[in-house]
């Protein structure tokens, strides 16, 4: 039953990342921790594929942190198997009355789907770990095997580890954990800065599955249950990928994500009937469309049957969708809704959309209400098996900008939310940027749709309206680099969304010190200095790009480095309005696009108010004059000054701290990190530089402190 984990030839520490396990030895060098006996033995009476993969990761992991392989006993009856016998015990609650035994009714109930329960029996020298299901089962293993990792074997002041494995009961907090591939099967991937894809090459699917199998690890360690393996802009030859020309190599993608308890789920062309059908209209209400979305998707089925669903992405950037014959978006997410009802499937269906053909001129049209006035008039009329996808803000993975206000706005439909891990507008792997510190604001925002206390992690864990699909989307961030994520500091942000999707009570602090151990091990200096560097990088990358929420200032197309008016006379609707006399974006009810108003009342009459906005979005939400004074008590253009002065010293330092770190981490990693802080630092006072030249000429107004401005 156990199966063997497969993998490429790269190898180290780069790309085992945080699943090394070797960081939990006494030394990176591979002297293992004291084995506890219990280690010594693995018991599972089931066969299922999933329940094969946890033996496998324990396997290797056991093997890695003790320098102990365990032996495995599998698939025999309770009577063979003594239920005394010392050992790790895995199993379901229906497949295992040996693991379920350990638990009490109530210990089963409380953890449901995928949830777990770990408990070590000190008596018996077992530990237990089961679920409902074969994918909780997996998680339980993944947790006990963080839990050996992290556990520091020479500090004195650490729990014991059988104590903290006496009793956990974990719940994933959202029903969909997913990752959003934005790969092209060319080979290229759109935002990808961590080099080409790992799932295609040339016009084909790679025949390297290790590799896949090998993320797939990484992604279900964390939690993560579900993936889409392509583009959502969508061109033509991805849309065979609905027909027998790739269904086989799609299928066989499946399987190795399904070794892992996670759901494929394909991005579709909304025009697929005309562009691969032969039809000539993609009409969402022809009888004839509608049967050849239910032909194709029962094909899709046959082919796999635990198929996730179809992601879209319609009427958006020049993509097809019901727009064009005069439908709605309700109209098109039911009809692909409709095809894959009979098995289970869900549409997840973007909210993404704008006009992307704007006059820079037309001061009334505002990019940032879009999404709220397409989709608010339809809540109620989706389908059930309907998902909206709703970017975490109204523009586009800004460094700062206000929340989407679509949440806690349609209180009848399904919805997930969608971050950015691959770093498009916030240093492309390129610059140190920390993540998770952004999402928990988001999570945490209050809408007041119900009052008090309706904050958005709430909304999207279905909870607050009660609705049956919900949880967490993200673009990743991997690609063929040997370190997956191009800078591996950037791994933290992959493994951040996945432990966040699954609690997003957890906080950024908890998520990168936990991180850092799992990856680099337990010198103190080394936890306390990365830590460091991770909690600071988002404010230091914010302090020399973009202030106070205005967005953008970058180069069109590629989006990297500073270029303040690179979009300014655009169509795509990315404006910061910069004159002689002020700067920021009019979008109050009083005098501007009314985008305050689609927030509850609460929100708005912050927004609304220039004494109420918080600072950090003053120019998202107003046009004010440079000499505006902030709550700060500097003025906007000082401010400006002030931040990008202190983030170009602020990145030095980042490599500085690095460098502290020289014979203390894998050489391999020191160097590439090295030499991207380095970048980092030089990159930065160009912004600093650009930035600040750009805003002195425009407002001819002097820096109070008199330094060099261009």
């Amino acid at each position: 039953m156990s199966r063997s984990i497969v993998q490429t030839d790269l190898s180290g520490p780069q790309y085992d990342a945080w699943l090394s396990y070797r960081s939990g030895s006494s030394t990176r060098g591979g002297v293992a921790k004291h084995a506890p006996s219990w280690i010594q033995h693995i018991i599972v009476n089931e066969k299922h594929e999933v329940l094969s993969t946890a033996v496998a990761e324990l396997i290797q992991g056991l093997e890695n942190i003790y320098g102990v392989k365990p032996t495995v006993n599998q698939a025999q009856s309770a009577q063979t198997n003594s239920d005394a016998a010392p050992g790790i015990w895995l199993g379901t609650w229906s497949g295992s009355s040996s693991v379920a035994g350990q638990f009490s009714e109530s210990e089963r109930t409380s953890v449901q789907g995928e949830g777990y329960a770990i408990r070590f029996n000190e008596e018996l020298g077992q530990l237990a770990i089961g679920s409902e299901s074969a994918q909780g089962v997996l998680y339980g293993t993944f947790h006990v095997l963080r839990e050996l990792t992290l556990t520091p074997e020479s500090s004195i002041d650490a729990e014991p580890l059988e104590s903290r494995l006496r009793y956990i009961a974990e719940q994933p907090r959202n029903s969909l954990r997913m990752i959003n591939q934005w790969d092209n099967v060319d080979g290229s991937i759109e935002r990808g800065y961590a080099g080409d894809s790992i799932f295609y090459e040339k016009g084909e699917f790679t025949r390297d599955l290790g590799r896949i199998r090998d993320y797939a690890r990484l992604l279900a360690s964390t939690g993560i249950n579900a993936i889409s393996i392509n583009n959502v802009n969508v061109h033509q030859r991805e849309s065979l990928f609905l027909t027998e020309h790739f269904l086989g190599d799609v299928a066989r993608v499946a399987s190795e994500f399904r070794a892992y308890g996670i759901q494929l789920f394909l991005s579709v062309n909304y025009a697929s009937p005309i562009e691969i059908g032969g039809l000539n209209t993609a009409d969402p209400l022809d009888e004839q469309v509608r049967e050849w979305w239910n032909v194709h998707t029962a094909k899709v089925y046959a082919a796999i049957p635990d198929f996730g669903g179809y992601l879209v992405k319609a009427d958006s950037e020049n993509r097809p969708g019901p727009f064009t014959y005069n439908r709605d978006h309700a109209d098109g997410a039911n009809m692909l809704a409709e095809a894959l009802r009979p098995f289970d499937g869900v549409v997840i269906w973007r909210c993404f959309v704008y006009n992307c053909k704007q006059d820079w001129r037309d001061r009334s049209t505002d990019r940032a209400r879009a999404a709220y006035d397409h989709f608010t008039p339809l809540d109620g009329r989706f389908a059930d098996n309907v998902i909206l996808q709703i970017k975490n803000g109204p523009m586009d993975f800004q460094v700062r900008e206000a929340v989407s206000p679509l949440f806690g706005a349609m209180e009848q439909t399904n919805q997930v939310i969608e971050f950015q891990i691959t770093q498009e507008y916030t240093g492309q792997q390129r610059h140190l940027c920390y993540l998770v510190p952004q999402w928990k604001d988001v999570l945490d925002f209050d809408t007041y749709a119900k009052g008090e206390g309706s904050e958005i992690k709430n909304i999207v864990d279905g909870s607050m309206f009660n609705r049956p699909y919900s949880g967490f989307a993200a673009v990743s961030n991997i690609g063929s680099d040997a370190c997956w994520t191009g800078h591996p500091l950037a791994q933290a942000n992959l493994y951040g969304y996945g432990r966040l999707a699954w609690n997003p009570e957890l906080s950024a602090e908890e998520i990168a010190e936990e991180w850092i151990r799992l990856t680099f091990g337990h010198d103190e200096e080394v936890i306390h200095t990365i830590s460091a560097m991770l909690l600071s990088s988002l404010d230091i990358y914010e302090n020399y790009t973009a202030p106070l929420g205005v967005g953008w200032m970058v180069n069109p197309n590629h989006h990297y480095g500073p270029n303040v008016d690179g979009y300014e006379y655009s169509k795509w609707g990315t404006y910061h309005f910069a004159d002689c006399e002020g700067i920021g974006v009019d979008r109050t009810v009083r005098s501007g696009t009314g985008y305050t108003s689609q927030y509850h009342q609460q929100n708005t009459d912050k927004y609304e108010s220039l004494e109420q906005c918080p600072d950090e979005l003053i120019l998202f939400f107003h046009h004010v004059p440079y000499t505006h004074v902030l709550h700060s008590g500097k003025t906007v253009i000082q401010h400006i000054y002030d931040t990008h002065f202190e983030g170009a010293t602020q990145a030095t330092e980042l490599a500085n701290q690095w460098r502290s770190l020289e014979g203390k981490i894998d050489a391999s990693i020191y160097d590439k990190v090295a030499a991207l802080q380095e970048e980092q630092a030089e990159h930065s006072k160009e912004w600093r530089d650009m930035i600040n030249t750009y805003f002195y000429r425009k407002s001819g107004i002097d820096d109070e402190q008199g330094r060099t401005i261009y």
